[in-house]
């Protein structure tokens, strides 16, 4: 098993062409797979990565979500400087933006543990544990994947979104947490799909103008690798 991950941080970079990279990386992975079943004598390791990524403004929707959850039509989209585009992960609707940090792991899980469920509970406790660093209890809002705060209040606000798709144990799209980011996108959407629940961004939480993002992603790098046993490159 290779638990080596070559992290990437690709800066500000188009939502498809990031994409298009993503299955460029997951189609490697899933290639050198089929090798190695025809040929288990020279089987190969088989690579994982984590992509960190800022998109421009973007409302993506899920394969399975309704695009009635998406309240502007073609012409409110290129006023508001934003794309669409309907993806191959599961979930609903939501948003990707400037001052949010978006991560792609595309993962063999076959070099980690075969239990999509565990994958997502795992993802959801690297945000609960970096949330906790800056003094907030972030937690699961149950049937609903992704970390919240205050749930079973009226005030419960999700902080982070999460959202896989997986193919014969490998992953890829990932997760979007809102540290700096505009939260007026998200009135555009009904986020997730889910009416009535707010979203909030960790530096209106800590009731700063800007948190340092790149401290954020050490944060993340660090509960990931923690909890996935893995090894960085």
């Amino acid at each position: 098993m290779n638990k080596k991950v070559q992290i990437q941080d690709l800066g500000l970079k188009d939502y498809k062409d990031t994409w298009d990279y993503q299955e460029e990386l997951f189609q490697g992975i899933l290639d050198i797979k089929s090798q190695n079943r025809k040929d288990e004598a020279n089987a190969k390791e088989t690579p994982n990565y984590f992509l960190f990524v800022e998109h421009p403004h973007v409302y993506t929707l899920g394969k399975s979500g309704d695009l009635e959850n998406l309240l502007l039509n073609d012409e409110q989209l290129a006023a508001k400087d934003a794309t669409f585009y309907k993806i191959n992960r599961g979930g609903d609707i939501t948003y990707h933006g400037p001052g949010q940090i978006v991560g792609y792991p595309i993962l063999d899980l076959d070099n980690f543990f075969t239990d999509i469920h565990k994958y997502l509970r795992f993802l959801e406790d690297v945000f609960i544990r970096t949330l906790a660093d800056y003094g907030l209890k972030g937690v699961r809002s149950e049937g609903e994947t992704g970390v919240w705060l205050d749930v079973g209040t009226p005030f419960a606000r999700k902080i982070c979104a999460l959202g896989v798709r997986a193919s014969r144990w490998v992953t890829m799209h990932g997760f979007a947490l809102n540290v700096n980011t505009n939260l007026g996108y998200f009135d555009n959407i009904i986020p997730c799909g889910i009416r009535g629940k707010a979203v909030a961004s960790l530096n209106v939480e800590l009731g700063v103008e800007t948190v340092n993002e790149e401290e954020v992603k050490q944060k993340i790098l660090h509960y990931f690798k923690e909890l996935f046993e893995a090894e960085f490159l």
